[in-house]
């Protein structure tokens, strides 16, 4: 407890500029930096990886090509080199994990963190400085690594000519990976009570990383763009998305990052029921003070409006993302390598006759099938944004209106009349969009809240309001409304549709 008390005396600094904050952070780098290179056991391992790693893959390329050259397989060797390059790369950057893992949790094992907590940094000062001085060492070592690779395929025997392009995106690729490894790993480090905790929890870092880097080089082997001189589009597409994680990623470590609780934890413990309390408490809430409903009838009025009015800004995104997505689909459905050849081919399917029709499998399926459906993509999306910061209710759930937007686009262009998708997706949209779109901002804020808690909260107070809202609107809005919208596409939109058609 003196160790928390003697950590609180110290006055949090006033507000600095951003060039200030990165000055003072670089102070904390520079120390980091230098502690790390007079340490032989960080330097022996990246000098080895720097030199020795690229000479072997050096080798393992010049045969694997020499040996797929007999087979008259030399495109296929051809694309194994960028994914070695990429592999000599990753490499030493993996060294990075090992040094951000104990950027906090390690020094304050060593008992050296009390005295860097007591200078006048602040929190987000220390937390720049510890990122940066965890990634430079282990980039540097990459980039030097991967220039001794390159120089020996481009002057060797292979003569190696590759687009520039696709080096750029393939040192991208490392910068990002390593930023990502470490904006993570200094995170994990911030909360863990023990270097073991710290070097367990790094799972849950490597293992994607590793599956990402697997997708990358699937990627490079059948791109149709491999040789493109503007580089390969899916690989754009990844970076671009690591960006938006590493972003992230520094919001929650900075969010989270406190220097009195880091001197004042020694265990953490799970108080199971207690969560499970505080977690019931804001689902039967009507206030923001958690004051829970006294009945069905009050939870209604006053409970599911609260969480409502919480979802406007995560609401507003998600309108937004789908119209981009819908209009998305309607430019794709534009381009002729992109059309439906049943559309083309077989015009029958789309006669009036033949659709009113078709309108009977809606009654097949039945409304539980359309429910489950429904449900079980929302409740994907809701499950997968906690691990994502949200991002995948901006991925899944937009995918509906880029399908309705590329069909419609289709129709267009095929010279049929769409007309008929009105009714056919208002009549029970008009129930069904608005809880699609309720379940998405509620999936985001889910995921997102931990990277910005509001004011006056701290994160975990934040993430179980949140998980509150979204059980109580889960119970309260999207089962019933989905079942409603499954019960009006079963039974009246059919109808509708034929009345339309004047079937």
């Amino acid at each position: 407890m003196a160790t928390v008390a003697r950590a609180a005396a110290v006055a949090p600094p006033a507000p600095a500029s951003a060039r200030r904050t990165f000055a003072n952070a670089l102070i904390i780098t520079r120390r980091e930096v230098r502690d790390s290179l007079r340490d032989w056991r960080i330097l022996v391992p990246i000098v080895l990886l720097t030199f020795l790693f690229p000479a072997l893959a050096q080798f393992v390329a010049g045969q694997f090509m020499a040996w797929l050259t007999g087979f008259g397989a030399s495109i296929i060797g051809g694309r194994t080199i960028p994914f070695l390059l990429m592999i000599v790369g990753f490499f030493p950057i993996s060294i990075s994990l090992v040094i951000a893992l104990e950027t906090f949790v390690g020094e304050k094992e060593r008992r050296s963190l009390e005295p860097l907590l007591s200078t006048p940094l602040t929190n987000t000062e220390l937390y720049i400085g510890k990122t940066l001085a965890a990634m430079i060492p282990p980039l540097v070592s990459s980039y030097g690594g991967m220039l001794v690779y390159l120089t020996s395929l481009v002057f060797g025997n292979l003569a190696w000519r590759p687009q520039p392009m696709l080096i750029i995106q393939i040192m991208l690729l490392t910068t990002v990976q390593a930023l990502v490894m470490v904006t993570g790993a200094v995170v994990v480090s911030s909360q863990t009570t023990s270097t073991r905790a710290a070097n367990l929890l790094a799972s849950f870092i490597i293992i994607p990383m590793a599956l990402l880097i697997q997708g990358e080089s699937a990627i490079m082997f059948l791109a149709p763009d491999a040789d493109s001189p503007n580089g390969i589009g899916a690989l754009w597409a990844i970076i671009a998305g690591m960006i938006v994680v590493v972003i992230l990623l520094l919001r929650l470590g900075n969010s989270v990052f406190n220097r009195e609780e880091i001197l004042g934890r020694t265990i953490d413990q799970i108080n199971l029921k207690g969560s499970l309390a505080k977690i019931g408490r804001y689902v039967l809430a009507v206030d923001d003070a958690g004051t829970r409903a006294r009945s069905l009838r009050e939870w209604y009025v006053r409970g599911i409006p609260l969480s409502l009015r919480r979802l406007r800004s995560p609401a507003m995104i998600a309108v937004l993302v789908f119209i981009v997505a819908f209009v998305a689909g309607i430019v794709l459905g534009q381009s002729p390598d992109w059309r439906l050849p049943a559309l083309q081919s077989d015009t029958a399917r789309l006669d009036p006759m033949t659709m009113s029709r078709n309108l009977d499998l809606f009654q097949t399926v039945g409304p539980v099938w359309i429910l489950l459906q429904n449900g079980r993509i929302l409740l994907a999306a809701t499950m997968l944004s906690i691990f994502t910061f949200g991002v995948a209710a901006l991925i899944l759930t937009p995918l509906v209106y880029f399908v309705i937007g590329f069909v419609l686009s289709q129709l267009v262009v095929t010279g049929y009349n769409p007309a008929f998708m009105i009714p056919a997706i208002f009549t029970h949209g008009i129930v069904e969009i608005p809880v699609i779109v309720i379940a998405t901002a509620m999936a985001l804020r889910l995921g997102s809240v931990i990277t910005r808690p509001p004011r006056g909260m701290t994160v975990g107070h934040a993430w179980v309001i949140a998980l509150g809202d979204t059980i109580k609107l889960w119970i309260g809005v999207i089962v019933p409304g989905l079942l409603l919208a499954a019960l009006i596409e079963t039974y009246v939109t059919p109808l509708v549709v034929r009345l339309f058609l004047g079937g």
